[in-house]
């Protein structure tokens, strides 16, 4: 059983490492505190010490967030940043290759294409 949670831990503080996420280490230190807590024996003090280490790290409340955390596995390029340039005007259509087609009178004097 304490090869789970020292197993656990390890996981832990990879994840940490990999995602800069600070709440993982309460967890990590819960599962070091677990897996030392049960390699001791019944009548151990240390063992009631250990127990009231993962209580504390499960009862603290979680730390803020980092400013800016890397991104992941540990990418040198700083991040792009958004132009503050307006975006160009869309593209106008192109002109069609097709024959010009018959005009269509919508209102009187009022012609749809190819007026002219």
């Amino acid at each position: 059983m304490v090869g789970a949670f020292v197993g656990a831990t390890v996981v832990t503080l990879l994840q940490f490492v990999r995602l800069r996420d600070r709440r993982l280490l309460l967890l990590a230190a819960m599962f070091a505190f677990q897996a030392q807590a049960l390699a001791r024996e019944w009548y151990d003090f240390w063992r009631d010490v250990f127990q009231a280490g993962v209580c504390a790290a499960g009862l603290r409340p979680p730390p803020r967030p980092l400013a800016a955390a890397p991104a992941p596995f540990g990418s040198l390029r700083p991040r792009r940043r958004r132009s503050r340039r307006p975006r160009p005007p869309p593209m106008r259509r192109r002109p069609t290759l097709r024959p010009e087609v018959p005009t269509r009178v919508r209102h009187e004097g009022h012609r749809t294409r190819g007026s002219g």
